[in-house]
C-alpha cells in the first residue's frame, strides 16, 4: 500500500492551486523563471491559482534588490499571480519572515502530538556511533535520539545543552507517484529523522515550506529536480500535518527536468545565459523568452517550435513535462525571439525599441518629434532583419548622427574600390540630379551612374555609397535610408567620405 492511498489526496476534482516560492538571492536564474512559468501555465490552464510567496528566513544571504528583481522579472513576462506578495490574499502574510507565529504553533501540536522530538546529539557524536559500528560515517543522523528518556534530556539540558526538535520519518517505505517521472520509492531506513527547528527555537526550511503549502492548500508541488531527494522527507511531514489538522490532504509532486549549460553541466548562476535580464538587456522580448522556456522540458506538438503564450496555456499540462534534462541553446533561443520580434505588430515594434534606442544615447528619455518620425520610417526596414531588439542601435544608429559625426568601421573601410573617388564623384552627380527623392528613382539614378556608365558590378557598385551613409559595410537598405536621412543629409555624407579618398 503506498503513502498516497493512507491519505486524502489530490484528485481531478480538485481546485488547483500551485505556488512558486523563491529565495531573494541574487539575480533571477532562467532555471527558477522556467519554475514559474510552469507552474503559472499550469495554474492558468486548469482555471487554478498561482501563489507567489517569498522564502526569505536566510538573513544573511536574502535582499531587498533581489525581491525587487524578482517582482521586476514576473512582471516584464507577464507571468501574474492570484495570491502572494505585493497583491495580498486569503493566507497572507506571504513572506516567511512575517510567519514566526504561525509555524511556533504548528511545531507545538507536532510535539505535542508526539511527531517531532528532542535530539541532543552532535555532528560529532553521530559520527563516533558510525564509526564504532563499522557504518560509513557520512551516513548522517542515525536516529539515536529516538528513545532517550526525560532523565536523559534533563542530563543534557543541565549540561547546556539545547535540542534540536526533529520529524520522525515513518518505519517503511514511503512511496509517491511523480507527476513527471511516475512512482518513485524511497525504501524504509533510507532517510533519517530530519532536523526542523533548530537549537534556538528557529524553524527550518524543511519545516516551513511544507507548512506553508499545507496552511494555503497548495494541490501541486512543482519544482525542480533537485528538490527530489528531500520529497519523502515532505511527505512524511505532510502525513502529520494532516494528523494534527493542519494539512488537507497530500498534495500532488512534479519535478521539472534540470536545465543545462554548455558541456552538458546544471547552468550555474556564474553562467552568463543563466541570468534573465541579461537577456533582456540584449534585446529578448517577453513572447520569445517565454516560447523558449516553455521548451526547456516541454513542446507544443513534435513539429512546432514557435507557439504564442496563449496557445501555451491552452495546451500546458505538467503531466506532459519530460523528465530528461533541457539543454539552454543561445542560438536556437535567439531563433525563436526572432520569429517573435517579427510578428509583433509594426507598432509595437516601434515601442519596444525605443528604450533601446534610449538606452544607447541616440534618443533622448522623452524622444523628440524628430526621434519618433526617424524611429517609425526606420522601424520597418529592420523588424526582418533583427533577432534581438539590442541589434536596432548598431544598424540605425547612423540616423541619429550629425552627418560629419558618421564613423567608418574598420571593415567598411577596408572594402572601399581603389577607384573609391571616381564611385563617390559618380554617386554625387547622380543625386545631385535626382529631381525625386524616393527609393525608386534614387536606385535608378545610381544604378545607371555606376553599374550602366562605369561598369560595376551591382553588388559592388553600392558598397562605397552605403559606407558614406552609415558608415557599416552592412545597414538597412540603403535607399529607404537615404529618404529618411534627405537628401541634404544624404550628399553631405557622400562629400565627406569623398574628402578623405586619395
Amino acid at each position: 500500500m503506498t503513502t498516497a492511498a493512507k491519505f486524502p489526496t489530490v484528485s481531478d476534482a480538485t481546485p488547483v492551486r500551485v505556488r512558486f516560492c523563491p529565495s531573494p538571492t541574487g539575480t533571477p536564474h532562467v532555471g527558477l523563471i522556467r519554475t514559474a512559468l510552469f507552474n503559472w501555465a499550469y495554474a492558468r490552464h486548469t482555471g487554478g491559482k498561482l501563489i507567489f510567496r517569498i522564502e526569505d528566513t536566510d538573513a544573511a544571504r536574502d535582499s531587498e534588490e533581489s525581491y525587487q528583481q524578482l517582482l521586476e522579472a514576473m512582471t516584464w513576462l507577464g507571468i501574474d499571480w492570484d495570491e502572494g506578495v505585493e497583491v495580498g490574499g486569503p493566507h497572507a502574510p506571504y513572506r516567511q519572515s512575517e510567519r514566526g507565529e504561525l509555524y511556533r504553533d504548528v511545531i507545538e501540536r507536532l510535539v505535542e502530538a508526539g511527531h517531532l522530538y528532542e535530539s541532543f546529539s552532535t555532528p560529532d557524536e553521530v559520527e563516533e556511533r558510525h564509526r564504532a559500528a563499522g557504518r560509513d560515517v557520512k551516513l548522517g543522523y542515525d536516529n539515536h535520539d529516538r528513545t532517550l528518556t526525560d532523565d536523559q534530556k534533563d542530563a543534557f539540558r543541565s549540561a547546556g545543552r539545547p535540542p534540536v526538535l526533529r520529524l520522525r520519518m515513518p518505519d517503511e517505505d514511503i512511496t509517491f507517484t511523480d507527476l513527471v517521472r511516475g512512482d518513485i520509492t524511497f525504501r524504509a531506513g533510507s532517510v533519517p529523522d530530519f532536523a526542523v527547528v533548530r537549537a534556538n527555537g528557529a524553524p527550518l526550511y524543511t519545516l516551513v515550506n511544507p507548512v506553508d503549502d499545507a496552511l494555503m492548500n497548495i494541490t501541486h508541488v512543482l519544482r525542480g529536480e533537485d528538490l527530489l531527494s528531500s520529497t519523502p522527507r515532505q511527505v512524511a511531514l505532510y502525513r502529520a500535518l494532516i494528523d494534527i489538522g493542519v494539512a488537507q490532504h497530500m498534495p500532488l509532486f512534479g519535478h521539472l527536468p534540470y536545465v543545462m549549460g554548455q558541456g552538458n553541466k546544471k547552468l550555474s548562476k556564474r553562467d552568463p545565459e543563466s541570468n534573465l535580464f541579461l537577456h533582456r538587456e540584449r534585446g529578448f522580448i517577453r513572447e520569445g523568452l517565454l516560447n523558449y522556456l516553455s521548451l526547456l522540458g516541454w513542446s507544443l506538438s513534435a513539429d512546432q517550435d514557435i507557439f504564442s503564450v496563449e496557445q501555451l496555456v491552452e495546451k500546458f499540462d505538467v503531466r506532459d513535462v519530460l523528465a530528461n534534462p533541457a539543454r539552454f541553446d543561445l542560438k536556437k533561443a535567439e531563433a525563436i525571439n526572432g520569429t517573435h520580434v517579427r510578428l509583433l505588430d509594426p507598432a509595437e515594434f516601434r515601442s519596444r525599441l525605443l528604450p533601446y534606442l534610449a538606452a544607447a544615447g541616440l534618443i533622448g528619455a522623452d524622444p523628440t518629434e524628430e526621434d519618433l518620425r526617424i524611429v517609425a520610417e526606420a522601424a520597418p526596414l529592420i523588424q526582418e532583419r533583427i533577432t534581438l531588439l539590442g541589434e536596432a542601435p548598431e544598424m540605425l544608429g547612423f540616423l541619429f548622427k550629425a552627418d560629419d559625426a558618421v564613423d567608418i568601421a574598420d571593415d567598411a573601410r577596408k572594402g572601399l574600390p581603389e577607384n573609391l573617388g571616381e564611385v563617390l564623384d559618380a554617386t554625387l552627380a547622380a543625386l545631385e540630379g535626382c529631381s525625386t527623392w524616393d527609393a525608386e528613382s534614387l536606385q535608378a539614378a545610381l544604378r545607371a551612374a555606376l553599374v550602366d556608365t562605369l561598369g560595376l558590378k551591382p553588388r559592388l557598385a553600392f558598397g562605397p555609397v552605403r559606407t558614406a551613409i552609415s558608415g557599416r559595410k552592412i545597414s538597412p537598405p540603403l535607399f529607404e535610408s537615404m529618404v529618411i536621412l534627405g537628401r541634404e543629409s544624404s550628399i553631405a555624407r557622400v562629400r565627406a567620405l569623398r574628402a578623405t579618398a586619395a
